[in-house]
């Protein structure tokens, strides 16, 4: 359950000091300030303030199970999307193909290295680390081993990183990239997506719904003991 995405983590259930419990326990309005106690939401109901019936916080329309599963889907298609070519272009009797991680080197190797660097980073290495980290995240939980002080902390480490990975991954951007090379380039040379498009494609749009259902609070809320 969350109260504001933007928000810090609520503070860990072995917190010493009263103002790390009290925050466990409490929520403060975002409208009005007005302090209201948490309590446990069956699936898909929201919490409102009792003064100005803003939106408190909701319980996660997907479970641990939802997102592990649009996890190992999105693992699944990240192999063939970054392998297969996702453009081939036929150009005076030559044709040439491309995988996105050929075309950061192409884009490096033409001088504009930062350019690379984005492309690389956001289409390749973002996405992987944060597929990697949602995995590792719900199989810490589904096995239970963050009741352990390793698993706990290992958590605890995902977690913290987790918005980071997600800014990090920008599939939309090259998706986008996609479509604009096929108009700029349809007057000089025939362009052709294939499988490796279409897998990049379903990445980007498993991904998409993945961090839509995932919930940053709510995995914090199993440290806590909420859960």
């Amino acid at each position: 359950m969350c109260t504001d995405t933007q928000g810090k983590p609520p503070a860990l259930a072995d917190a010493a000091d009263n103002g790390a419990r009290f925050k466990d326990t409490v929520v403060l309005c975002r409208a009005c300030d007005l302090a209201v106690s948490r309590r446990a939401l069956p699936t898909g109901v929201r919490a409102l303030c009792p003064r100005c019936q803003t939106t408190l916080y909701d319980t996660p329309y997907c479970t641990i199970n939802g997102v592990l599963a649009m996890c190992i889907a999105a693992i699944i298609l990240y192999v063939p999307a970054m392998l297969l070519p996702v453009l081939e272009m036929h150009f005076i009797g030559s044709i040439r193909t491309t995988t996105v991680f050929q075309g950061a080197l192409a884009v490096a190797n033409e001088g504009y290295w930062v350019v690379g660097l984005a492309v690389l980073v956001g289409a390749v290495i973002g996405p992987g680390l944060l597929l990697c980290s949602v995995l590792a995240q719900t199989v810490i939980i589904k096995s239970g081993y963050y009741r352990r002080s390793s698993g706990r902390q290992l958590l605890i480490m995902l977690l913290r990183h987790h918005r980071l990975l997600s800014q990090l991954a920008m599939l939309e951007i090259y998706v986008i990239s996609f479509l604009v090379t096929s108009f700029q380039l349809a007057d000089f040379a025939d362009v052709y997506f294939g499988m490796g498009t279409f897998c990049f494609t379903m990445l980007f749009l498993v991904v998409l719904f993945m961090l839509r259902e995932y919930q940053l609070e709510y995995m914090w809320s199993y440290l806590n003991g909420n859960n």
